[in-house]
């Protein structure tokens, strides 16, 4: 009996593009849906429950970006280069039109797809993130220590990821992380720490918005569902709430007694939701 292919035993595969390698997984059938990952990021960090109640619908694909995890070549130094791997993969993959996703600075490149790139994208999805330029509400300062240790622990994960005010949010942290450590073969190559400058010069190039991608999102005709969480510890969802009524195609969705990784401690629900978003928007997203 062949076993069904799902995000804990599918194979990476590699798309050769202009000298460089992109490592991506991809499961499931339908409309493709490309996600962008998080800071220190791999193939292996999100969370299988997520990407499979995803595939039900969808075809999925997770990557790493340029130079990172199991990709090869020079790694991106803005937020158009980043961006640019999600284009040249669909391209590789011959997509002529994608849902493109993003959990936290995967949301910043998610969003830097959909101005500069729009011809390309039905829907976005933006999970954990902010919109781009200068936000009021920033990072607590636990967030920055702990994201930049070398190596995490499960306690770490649940700062990081999940309330740890919350008994539910505790017991949706332990359960994750067993299904993320699933996985025991094909497993991917952790970010180095030597890397990580990329993701701050990034960071830097998002909120100098040299693209005017801030304005850009709030002229598109794109539909965009931004999925947040009460305590979010990175990105707090107050940024996009000061926008209201400034970003017309714009829809958010704030989950409470949750936090940064909100679709890790609701994988069913977050993906249901993204499903009842893209539906209703189908026609909206089709003209684009």
């Amino acid at each position: 009996m062949v076993s069904e292919i799902n995000a804990t035993n599918c194979k990476t595969l590699f798309a050769e593009i202009n000298g460089r390698k992109i490592a991506y997984r991809s499961i499931g059938n339908g409309d493709p849906i490309i996600l962008c990952q998080r800071f220190r990021g791999n193939l292996d960090d999100w969370d299988p429950a997520f990407l499979d109640q995803l595939s039900r619908n969808y075809n999925v694909i997770t990557f790493d970006y340029t130079g990172f995890g199991s990709s090869t070549g020079e790694p991106p130094a803005d937020m158009l280069l980043f961006a640019k791997d999600v284009v040249d993969l669909a391209e590789a993959l011959s997509l002529k039109k994608i849902t493109v996703g993003g959990w936290s600075f995967g949301g910043w490149v998610a969003q830097i797809v959909t101005t500069e790139f729009s011809e390309l994208i039905s829907h976005t999805v933006l999970i954990g993130t902010k919109p781009p330029g200068h936000v009021k509400h920033g990072f607590e300062e636990i967030f920055l220590t702990v994201s930049r240790k070398i190596n995490n622990d499960f306690e770490d994960e649940v700062i990081l990821f999940f309330e740890p005010t919350s008994k539910i949010s505790r017991l949706a942290a332990q359960e994750s992380h067993q299904r993320i450590a699933q996985r025991s073969v094909d497993n991917d190559i952790k970010v180095r720490p030597d890397l990580w400058q990329f993701y701050f010069k990034g960071g830097e190039d998002f909120q100098r918005d040299p693209y005017n991608a801030k304005q850009k999102i709030a002229e598109t005709k794109i539909p965009i569902l931004v999925v947040s969480a009460d305590h979010e510890i990175c990105f707090p969802p107050e940024n996009w709430f000061e926008l209201n009524r400034k970003l017309p195609t714009t829809q958010i969705i704030v989950i409470p007694q949750a936090g940064h990784g909100v679709h890790h401690q609701y994988p069913d629900l977050v993906a249901s939701y993204i499903h009842s978003f893209i539906e209703h928007n189908k026609n909206l997203g089709s003209v684009n």
